[in-house]
Parts: C-alpha cells; sequence; structure tokens
C-alpha cells in the first residue's frame, strides 16, 4: 500500500487576500479613519444664543451690552445670587445629614410636592382628587423633554396630529420636539403692526387643526415676546381647546419672576385645571430662584376627573417613571434642596417672593426708562408703548434682522436677530446709551 498523501489546507483566492487587504488598508487610511463621515453626520450649525454669547465676550468694547442671554442681572450687569438663596444654601451645608446618595427616580419628594402646589395651587382640585403625578426634572428643558418623549409614545394620534406652538416660540422647542419625532406646526401669536397678540389668528388656526392635535402654550411671560394673553382671553383659547378636543401643554418658566405675584402668573394653568382639562405643565425654577445651574425642574401630568383618574395617574406615572430611568436615572439633588427648603418654609417662602418682586420690580423699571428715552428722542409719545405692555423677562422690539445686525457692529449691543432683548441686560448705566443707539439705527436702516 502506498503512502497517503498529505492533506493541504484551501489556500485563499489571490481575489479574496486582495479584497481583505484593501478593507484592511481604508479603515487605516488616514484620510478614512471614521465611518461617520460628513455624509452620514454633517456638521451642526452653532446655537445661536451660545453663539452670541460667546461673541458678546469676545468684545473688547468698553461699552458693549448684553441683551441676549435670558438670565437675570442686577444694576450693575452681574448675576444675582437671591439672598433666600444663600440662606437655604447655608442651612444645607450645615445639615450632618446631608449626603450625595441618588434621590428616587421620580426626584426628592418634598420638592415635587411643593412644586406642585406652587403650580397648581394648594387647593387644586387635580391634589385634592389624586389625579396628578410629578417628577422632578432637568431644569425646565428636561420637563418639556419628558412630556414630550412621553406623548411622543402614548398619546393616541390616529390621524398624525401634530403638535402646535405659537409663531414664534422658545427656539428648545423646535429641537426638543423633532427629537422624538412628532410633527410640528405653528399657530399666530405675534401680531408685527401692533407688536401684540394675534388673538383671532390664534384662535382661528386652533380651530382648523386637526381634531386632537398637542397645543404647547406658555404660561406667562411668553419667550421670546413677552406678550401674554389676558384672562378673557385665556378662557376663549380654553374654549377652542375643549371644543376641538386638544391636549394642552404648557411651559411654566417664569412664574412669579414675570408679575412677581407668583398665583397671578400661575392663573392659567390653574383655570385650566379647574375646568377639568387633561393636560400636562413643564416647570422651571431656573429663573424664579437663579438657579440657572443647578438644572432644577418639575413635571406635573394632570390627569382629567372621572371615577378612574386614580388608577389612570398611576399608570402614568409608571410609564414616566419608566422614561426616566433610561435617560437620567435619578436627577441632581442640589437645585431641588435649595428650592425644596425655600418652598416648604413660611419664612423662606415669603422672602423668596420678595426677591421675587425685586427682580420683576427692576425689570419694569427698565421698561419704564427705556420707553420715555425712546420716545423722548423720536418725539412720538406711545410709539414705544409695547416696550411697557409686554412682561417678563423679555421684549420684542420690532427691530428687523438688519437693524440688530448694525447695533452690533457700531453699538456693540448684543440680541438676537429677531429684535428679542432680555430686559435684565438693562440698568441705569446703559439704557441710556441702548436707547440712543436703537433710535439712530431705526433712523439709518429701514
Amino acid at each position: 500500500m502506498s503512502p497517503s498523501t498529505p492533506s493541504i489546507p484551501p489556500q485563499p483566492s489571490t481575489n479574496n487576500a486582495s479584497t481583505r487587504l484593501a478593507s484592511i488598508k481604508s479603515h487605516m487610511d488616514a484620510s478614512n479613519p471614521t465611518v461617520f463621515t460628513s455624509d452620514n453626520v454633517p456638521q451642526a450649525p452653532e446655537d445661536p444664543l451660545f453663539g452670541l454669547m460667546a461673541a458678546f465676550k469676545k468684545d473688547t468694547f468698553e461699552k458693549k451690552v448684553d441683551l441676549g442671554i435670558g438670565a437675570y442681572r442686577d444694576n450693575n450687569a452681574k448675576p444675582w445670587v437671591l439672598p433666600v438663596v444663600k440662606q437655604a444654601d447655608e442651612i444645607l451645608r450645615k445639615d450632618p445629614t446631608l449626603n450625595h446618595e441618588y434621590l428616587p427616580i421620580a426626584g426628592l419628594a418634598d420638592f415635587t410636592a411643593a412644586a406642585q402646589k406652587l403650580i397648581l395651587g394648594s387647593s387644586s382640585p387635580a391634589i385634592r382628587e389624586q389625579r396628578v403625578t410629578s417628577f422632578q426634572t432637568i431644569s425646565g428643558t428636561g420637563a418639556v423633554h419628558l412630556g414630550a418623549l412621553f406623548l411622543s409614545k402614548f398619546y393616541p394620534r390616529p390621524t398624525s396630529q401634530p403638535i402646535y406652538f405659537s409663531s414664534p416660540t422658545w427656539s428648545n422647542h423646535n429641537q426638543i420636539f423633532n427629537n422624538v419625532s412628532l410633527p410640528i406646526k405653528t399657530y399666530p401669536y405675534f401680531h408685527p403692526p401692533t407688536k401684540g397678540l394675534d388673538f383671532s389668528g390664534l384662535l382661528s388656526t386652533l380651530r382648523s387643526a386637526p381634531l386632537g392635535s398637542i397645543i404647547l402654550l406658555h404660561a406667562c411671560a411668553h419667550n421670546p415676546t413677552g406678550v401674554d394673553p389676558i384672562r378673557e382671553q385665556w378662557k376663549a383659547i380654553a374654549s377652542v381647546i375643549r371644543e376641538r378636543q386638544h391636549f394642552p401643554f404648557f411651559d411654566c418658566a417664569y412664574q412669579g419672576f414675570a408679575s412677581g405675584d407668583l398665583e397671578n402668573d400661575a392663573w392659567a394653568v390653574r383655570y385650566f385645571v379647574e375646568e377639568g382639562f387633561e393636560l400636562c405643565v413643564a416647570q422651571s425654577f431656573a429663573k424664579n430662584f437663579g438657579l440657572y445651574g443647578e438644572r432644577a425642574g418639575a413635571f406635573h401630568f394632570v390627569t382629567g376627573p372621572g371615577p378612574d383618574s386614580a388608577n389612570t395617574i398611576q399608570r402614568i406615572a409608571s410609564q414616566l417613571a419608566i422614561l426616566q430611568r433610561s435617560e437620567i436615572s435619578n436627577p441632581p439633588a442640589y437645585g431641588a434642596r435649595i428650592a425644596s427648603l425655600v418652598l416648604n418654609d413660611p419664612t423662606l417662602f415669603s422672602e423668596w417672593e420678595a426677591n421675587l418682586r425685586t427682580m420683576s420690580g427692576r425689570i419694569k423699571d427698565m421698561r419704564s426708562a427705556l420707553r420715555e428715552k425712546l420716545e423722548g428722542l423720536n418725539g412720538q409719545p406711545g410709539s414705544w408703548k409695547h416696550i411697557t405692555e409686554q412682561i417678563g423677562m423679555f421684549s420684542f422690539t420690532g427691530l428687523s434682522e438688519k437693524q440688530v445686525l448694525k447695533l452690533r457692529e457700531e453699538s456693540h449691543v448684543y440680541m438676537t436677530k429677531n429684535g428679542r432683548v432680555s430686559m435684565a441686560g438693562l440698568n441705569w448705566g446703559n439704557v441710556d446709551y441702548f436707547a440712543k443707539a436703537v433710535d439712530k439705527v431705526m433712523r439709518e436702516v429701514q
């Protein structure tokens, strides 16, 4: 018998080897080190507001004016730590039981319960009937996002009903709802000829919107216009929303900061709840506590009154907990602890109300001063009355983009291109300079 022939393992074909080498080379090639090419990941535009902040910081002009950022400044153009926040911070610092353990998924219970009463009212039927659930969130932005995510997953939209925003609205609304794939439409809001509310356009659009659409409403101190409906108009808006079976989503970032009166600024939300609406509320404590960087907020869902409302709200809370767990697990503690101390202590609460009146009062003073100076310069009484008729941190001046850019170029005044100014950026040291710069650009640029 002849010896067996040794087996020879199969050799890769030249073709396969070349292909493999080419693949390895392409991965190693310095000119193409990633699969995330510009075709897959295009360069995103810079956030316009934060870009404006960066440009302001780089400007070395001594009289430069920052009217872009939505944060309170004192009469020296400096951030103001509320005295009541300093007190609460000191109490926390001296607390021997303070630790850094995780909060529950829904957040600090003392905080969310107090936040609930603040926005809905301590005698709210929703609280009394236990048909509201509240979650601590990453400020108002996180609250809007949690609500958007919940509605995108669970709100019945058999005809792909959209969410409607005011035109204009806070720019982040678009990004948040786009990210959860809810279609977006707008309703008329700002009326350029009067620089007030386009009430008829608003109602007309809500009436023609698909049955059961989601309607996002600014509870007070509308951003960016500073234009709010009066109470009779809110009642008419509620009537149309009920008639069309729409779902109201309130965004409340300025309670107490707008008018200096916490009750007044919560009126619209409370009216809708008392009327039996099922709704949700995003609530921020950035502006009214000055806790901008601590990201303290809350999301509240109120279900309608009914025999099964307690069971309904439990089911909703269970799903919100899953969404919250998957996104942030647990909210941050520090800002919520500060706010909770103040909200739950009558003495601190009273001081907070005084701090709110200080902030809102200074902004009202700046509105009056700016209007007086502008009308004195142009000799036309009443021509700038919208400045004092609008409310809250922002004012829609009516300046065009060309005028805004000219102001930045010549006078080093920084404001958003749509003509919105943060009234908190004005003070007795710069309001005259700003008024003269505006008057000049109004005459030179049409």
